[in-house]
């Protein structure tokens, strides 16, 4: 089962997914860091993730060799991140057929419904938990 992280900016949200990830310690799950910049990608590598690629072509390509994706619900949103998640990674990424686990996250200007404001180390609990829901469901990993 592959994972793709996918984070901007410095990287500090897509580190604390892989390391929850990494903490859960789920059998048969690669993690792949895709940062929107180098940043963003060394701070998930250091956190655990098994590889990593920066930029526009390598989410573009990596997208869909995924099983899930998980980052911010921006990572939907053309040009969000302050423009650094162009509109090509955007469509690319909600297009994927990859199980998407994301955190609603509002400063990108979208706001979910019926989403329970909560802290980012609760989100991210959340994010582990239904990987390893997702995993099981499929009958693949522990």
């Amino acid at each position: 089962m592959r994972i793709a992280v996918v984070d901007g900016q410095g990287g500090g949200i897509g580190r604390a997914i892989v390391e929850k990830i990494k903490k859960a310690n789920i059998d048969n799950v690669e993690i792949l860091a895709l940062g929107t910049n180098s940043i963003a990608t060394d701070q998930m590598l250091k956190a655990g993730a098994d590889m990593g690629a920066t930029g526009e072509n390598a989410i573009i390509y990596n997208i869909n060799k995924v099983d899930i994706v998980c980052g911010v619900i921006a990572i939907l949103s053309a040009n969000s991140m302050m423009g650094e998640l162009t509109p090509a990674m955007a469509t690319a990424i909600s297009s994927s057929s990859a199980y998407k686990v994301l955190l609603p996250i509002n400063r990108c200007g979208i706001h979910v419904v019926g989403v329970i404001d909560s802290n980012l180390n609760t989100y991210i609990d959340e994010i582990v938990f239904t990987i390893e829901r997702y995993i099981s469901e499929k009958g693949v990993g522990k």
